[in-house]
């Protein structure tokens, strides 16, 4: 394709970024194409924080720029952006055109770190939630599915509607996904398309009183740290490097904009890292009183609970709870409490500003001194080592 001009590599750029901004895999990689930005100094970035269009703007059909990074959702829209005559990078793959290079998220690698995590929690059984209508979705339940499947085991498959469609999410489709859930074989793994996908599922089950994450174990992508927080329980998702995305698109365009031929290729970048927070932090369990037994301690761990306490709340003796508990997990009933409470400490350390002693009353100790020599001991670090290593700044807005 020819372009309408050429600028010097030292040259300002004008770059028009059409990607919304409504969940976060848009804002990771607005946060690239603005990383790449600062470093390389004199850029301008258009941006409307809005929704992807099925077609392009009026305001782009009269802006002078010099190239163009755009999440393209159809066809038409893909003719439109060429026909402006600018270097476009696709940074969606839904729709691909040799005219257009794309950098891509590797869905293959996304699924492939669900089926994995899930497989080793111990699941056998497994569903997975999509979105109607959306090409990425679909890459995703296929690797997923094909995963699950060369694994030995079977996957049902749910889809949310499209999301065209209005009102999104009614309480017809409430039902059939509580539905869905109901009838999943249990315990089981679910893998979500993305982040809200994985919401609606949690919502179902707790609708249909299926226990997160001892009978159905929720996986999610894009790791949007706002909705994964305010879910309930906290939801685990995969991140799939969309700032990474972001960057280099925003390097490919600045190099066709300095005359650079087009990638004959699109370019995938594979996702390594899974964020496990509560809806997918369990063993697979078949045995129904080593499950009630994990469901009251993930319950009651903070409120200073003892092993007594558990194995009342199963009716075994304490020495057959234990025996079996350790069979199936590898650790005692002691040891799992404890777990459970240091695995809270360290989110209310890393997530939060709340004083020690607060951090202590809410995770059962009564005396904040006891508390640091525990932390100590099983981390090697005192509370206020772990909280300065592992704070993260707060999730950044839309």
């Amino acid at each position: 394709m020819t372009f309408k001009k050429r600028l010097p590599a030292a040259s300002p750029r004008r770059i028009a970024l059409l990607v919304e901004t409504s969940m976060g895999s848009g804002r990771e990689i607005v946060k690239g194409v603005a990383r790449y930005a600062r470093e390389s100094g004199q850029w301008s970035v258009y941006h409307e924080p809005s929704h992807v269009k099925k077609s392009v703007p009026d305001w782009l059909k009269r802006w002078q720029g010099d190239g163009i990074i755009a999440r393209v959702r159809n066809k038409p829209l893909a003719a439109e952006l060429l026909a402006i005559g600018l270097p476009v990078i696709d940074v969606l793959g839904d729709w691909p055109t040799a005219a257009i290079p794309i950098v891509q998220v590797d869905d293959n690698s996304v699924a492939d770190l669900a089926a994995s995590h899930l497989l080793e929690r111990g699941f056998r059984q497994f569903g997975f939630c999509g979105i109607g209508g959306r090409h990425w979705a679909l890459k995703r339940q296929t690797a997923f599915v094909e995963t699950i499947g060369a694994a030995g085991y079977p996957c049902a498959v749910y889809q949310l509607p499209v999301w065209d469609r209005m009102p999104w999410f009614s309480e017809d489709d409430r039902q059939q996904l509580v539905a869905w859930v109901e009838m999943l074989p249990k315990p089981a793994g679910v893998m979500a398309c993305n982040d809200l996908a994985g919401q609606r599922v949690l919502a179902a089950c707790r609708q249909a009183d299926v226990p997160v994450p001892e009978e159905v174990a929720v996986v999610g992508v894009d790791n949007d740290e706002p909705l994964c927080e305010i879910s309930d329980p906290t939801l685990s998702s995969i991140i799939p490097v969309h700032e990474q995305v972001g960057y280099a698109a925003a390097a490919l365009v600045d190099g066709l904009i300095s005359g650079q031929p087009a990638p004959e290729q699109a370019l995938y970048l594979k996702a390594t890292e899974i964020v496990v927070r509560r809806s997918s932090d369990v063993l697979a369990v078949d045995d129904p009183d080593l499950a009630t037994a994990l469901r009251f301690i993930r319950t009651y761990a903070c409120d200073g609970i003892a092993v007594c306490d558990v194995v009342k709340s199963v009716g075994l003796s304490r020495s057959t709870l234990d025996r079996r508990f350790r069979e199936a997990f590898g650790r005692s009933v002691h040891e799992e409490i404890v777990r459970v409470r240091l695995q809270r400490i360290k989110e209310l350390l890393a997530h939060s500003e709340l004083p020690l002693i607060t951090v202590a009353r809410k995770t059962g100790f009564s005396h904040q001194e006891y508390f640091g020599a525990v932390f100590k001991a099983q981390t090697g670090m005192t509370p206020n080592e772990y909280r300065q290593e592992h704070r993260r700044p707060g999730p950044s807005g839309y």
